[in-house]
């Protein structure tokens, strides 16, 4: 079974949105893990469905290495992102991470992502899944 790790911060609400529209399509089939960098995000994305789930930095840099796609906001790859919740280590582990990264370029930073859609979550998240997720899970099966 392959592993999905969600990565979000602040309120959580990115990465839960993630966990119950993967929840809907792939029911049990994946397990996902719930990395917030604080306890609110981890708790959101928990109850969305998520199989388990670690607050903080510490939890974020050592799991990440381990996960088999990491999925979340651009922010989690931009040190000090998120109103600071991303540190430095926290975005270069990410980066790092051997993991397949499907990044969602929502941002409240002072980033323009040049090229990207300006679609609403939702269709994003289409997006994501049929174009980037299905097409790497249907390579293992």
């Amino acid at each position: 079974m392959k592993t999905i790790c969600v990565i979000d911060g602040q309120g959580g609400g990115i990465g839960a949105a993630i966990i119950k529209r993967l929840r809907t399509l792939f029911e049990e089939d994946l397990e996902i893990v719930a990395l917030g960098t604080n306890a609110i995000a981890t708790a959101q994305m928990l109850k969305a469905r998520a199989n388990r789930g670690a607050s903080g930095e510490n939890a974020i840099v050592q799991t990440v290495a381990r996960m088999d796609v990491l999925i979340g906001p651009l922010g989690i790859v931009m040190a000090n992102a998120m109103m600071g919740e991303v540190t430095p280590e926290i975005a270069g582990a990410v980066a790092s991470s051997p993991a397949r990264k499907m990044l969602v370029p929502l941002s409240q930073e002072n980033v323009a992502v040049v090229g990207a859609s300006s679609m609403p979550l939702p269709h994003l998240l289409d997006v994501l899944i049929a174009e980037h997720l299905q097409p790497w899970l249907d390579e293992f099966n």
